[in-house]
C-alpha cells in the first residue's frame, strides 16, 4: 500500500492552477447567461438510486441532500499512488469556478476503500486539496453498500486485486437535480474543466426552464 499522497505545491502548478481558474469562471458565467436551444438538450443515461453515507465532517448525505442540485462525483482513494491526486486536483479547480460563479453545484468524492477510508482520514485528505464541506463532499460508507452504488448506481467500473487494492473508475459523472446520470468524462478528457461547466450551465438552464406546476383555480361562484 502506498501512503496518501502529499499536495503538491509546486509554482508551475500554483501558476497553472491560478489561470485555470481564471479561465473556468469567466466560461462559467457566460454560460450561465446564454440562452437555451432544443439542441442542447442532454440524454438521460439512468436514474441514481437513494444511498445513504458520511461525509467528511461525519454528516449523513443521502440523494435526498442533493435534491435539486446538479451534482459532479468521482471516485477516489486516499491510499491511491495513481491517479487520485490527479483527479482530486481537478475536482480542486472546478470547486474553484463554482464558488466563483456563486455556488448552487454540490461536488461529490466517493472512496473505493470505505473500509480505510473513515471520516476523519477523508477530511484530512480533502484538506490537501482545499475541500470545502459547503461544497464538496468526500463520501465513505458500508463496503457492499459503496461496490453497489459505484457499479449498479453510477455505472461505473470497479475492481479489487488479491490484496483488496482498487481498481476503480476514472471518470466525472455529471447528475442532474432530479438525480439522474446525464454525463460523464474521462480524466484524460481535453478541456474538462470547460466540459464540465458546459454541462453543468446546461442542466441548470433546463431546470430552469421546466414548467411550474400550476396551482388548481378556485371554481367561479
Amino acid at each position: 500500500m502506498t501512503d496518501v499522497p502529499r499536495k503538491i505545491p509546486r509554482l508551475g502548478w500554483a501558476v497553472a492552477f491560478i489561470a485555470a481558474t481564471i479561465l473556468v469562471g469567466i466560461t462559467w458565467v457566460q454560460l450561465k447567461g446564454t440562452k437555451p436551444s432544443g439542441a442542447e438538450k442532454m440524454p438521460v443515461i439512468a436514474a441514481v438510486p437513494d444511498f445513504s453515507f458520511k461525509n467528511q465532517t461525519g454528516g449523513t448525505v443521502s440523494l435526498q441532500d442533493l435534491k435539486g442540485q446538479v451534482w459532479v462525483a468521482d471516485f477516489v482513494f486516499t491510499r491511491c499512488g495513481g491517479p487520485c491526486p490527479l483527479m482530486s486536483n481537478r475536482m480542486a479547480e472546478l470547486q474553484a469556478a463554482v464558488e466563483k460563479a456563486g455556488g448552487g453545484v454540490r461536488l461529490i468524492s466517493v472512496t473505493v476503500d470505505p473500509d480505510f477510508d473513515t471520516p476523519e482520514v477523508l477530511a484530512k485528505y480533502g484538506a490537501q486539496f482545499g475541500a470545502n464541506p459547503d461544497v464538496w463532499w468526500l463520501l465513505t460508507g458500508e463496503k457492499t453498500k459503496v461496490d453497489d452504488f459505484v457499479v449498479k448506481g453510477m455505472l461505473q467500473p470497479l475492481a479489487r486485486d488479491g490484496e483488496g487494492v482498487p481498481s476503480h473508475s476514472q471518470r466525472f459523472v455529471v447528475v442532474d437535480g432530479e438525480g439522474r446520470l446525464r454525463s460523464y468524462y474521462d480524466l484524460n478528457e481535453e478541456e474538462l474543466i470547460p466540459k464540465l461547466l458546459m454541462d453543468i450551465g446546461a442542466l441548470m438552464r433546463e431546470s430552469e426552464q421546466k414548467p411550474k406546476p400550476v396551482e388548481n383555480e378556485k371554481p367561479h361562484s
